[in-house]
């Protein structure tokens, strides 16, 4: 049983010691522990202080490509040196890493695919009143993409199965964490939650410039990852909308003419059938998106069993390797 641990790193020369010092070098049940280091096209540092600490796994982006990219990166190298259990903690040091073992303790027990743990954003000393508020309303809105119960959805303190990992697929660059939650919930993967308690702050968040950037890009990755999985339901709801919406004005305008009133109201007939044109384009659009959900299944099919036909045939001993991703396409070299 082979534990990875992946730390993505922008420039954390300063913080990272404190993480690669708090990595537990064993944990029960599992035989190795292996440190992945991902370096996303850091200026500083960074992969000195990571061989410094006898770092050997370590994944380099050239130039900046973003969290989801490399967290994608570094499950694939993960999958690759043979990892069965994949956990993903920051290189800011945020997470308690000393948790790791109670982190992974669902998935050796065949209780869990995916264990994400719960920050506890209430007891966040840092985190203002607005910013708990709107932690926990975006868990409520990925609970309900995903049909899950997760007290904090966007916590990237998390491990994935080997299993969990051949089933999931990034799309978004900016943040993975709703997008795999939603991705899980909607293949029926068991997911738990660990509360912990996060270490005080180091820095600002470079994941976002505002709050509002985060809220935006984080809705869009929501709403994508939903549309992906089950486009009826939207398409559904905005059909049946506006076809409620159209038919109103034609009952009206039949109300009027019944009453011999209803030659002046010739407009309410083209809002009408406007609002109907709309409703039939969204059921169009309905059934269109879940033809393309249809053909996403059948992809993401042949792409799990692709992947466990390299990553199978991959498993190779644990020795010292740099990974250079370089240029946007993030081609491996």
């Amino acid at each position: 049983m082979k534990l990875v641990v992946q730390v993505p790193c922008l420039n954390e020369e300063e913080t990272l010691p404190l993480v690669l010092a708090s990595i537990p070098s064993s944990v029960p049940g599992v035989d190795e522990v292996v440190v992945v280091v991902i370096d996303d096209g850091s200026s500083d540092r960074t992969v000195e202080v990571a061989r410094s600490f006898g770092v050997t796994e370590i994944v380099r982006h050239h130039r900046n490509q973003g969290l989801a990219r490399s967290f994608t990166d570094g499950v694939n190298h993960a999958l690759a040196i043979g990892a069965d259990i994949v956990v993903n903690t920051d290189g800011d040091n945020q997470y308690p890493q000393e948790r790791i073992a109670d982190l992974v303790r669902p998935i050796l027990r065949g209780e869990a695919d995916i264990v994400i743990a719960d920050r506890q954003v209430g007891l966040i000393e840092h985190f203002s009143p607005g910013k708990k508020a709107l932690q926990r309303l975006g868990s409520q809105v990925v609970n309900v993409a995903a049909r899950t119960e997760l007290p904090d959805a966007a916590s990237g303190f998390r491990a994935y199965s080997r299993e969990a990992l051949m089933r999931l697929n990034t799309v978004t660059r900016f943040s993975y964490c709703m997008e795999t939650i939603i991705q899980a919930g909607n293949k029926n993967l068991a997911i738990a939650s660990v509360p912990v308690l996060t270490n005080p702050k180091t820095r600002e968040s470079r994941l976002f410039s505002s709050t509002r950037q985060h809220v935006f890009r984080s809705g869009a990755a929501i709403v994508r990852a939903y549309v992906m999985y089950r486009p009826y339901v939207i398409f559904g709801v905005m059909a049946a909308l506006f076809g409620v919406l159209g038919l109103a004005p034609f009952a009206r305008y039949a109300v009027l003419a019944a009453t011999g009133d209803g030659g002046g109201h010739v407009q309410s007939l083209l809002v009408g059938a406007a609002l109907i044109v709309m409703s039939s384009l969204c059921l169009m659009l309905g059934i269109v998106s879940d033809l393309i959900r249809t053909n996403r299944a059948l992809i993401e099919a042949n792409l799990e069993h692709t992947k466990r036909a390299r990553f199978d045939i991959l498993r190779v001993p644990t020795t010292p390797a740099i990974t250079s991703v370089a240029g946007a396409n993030g081609a491996v070299r």
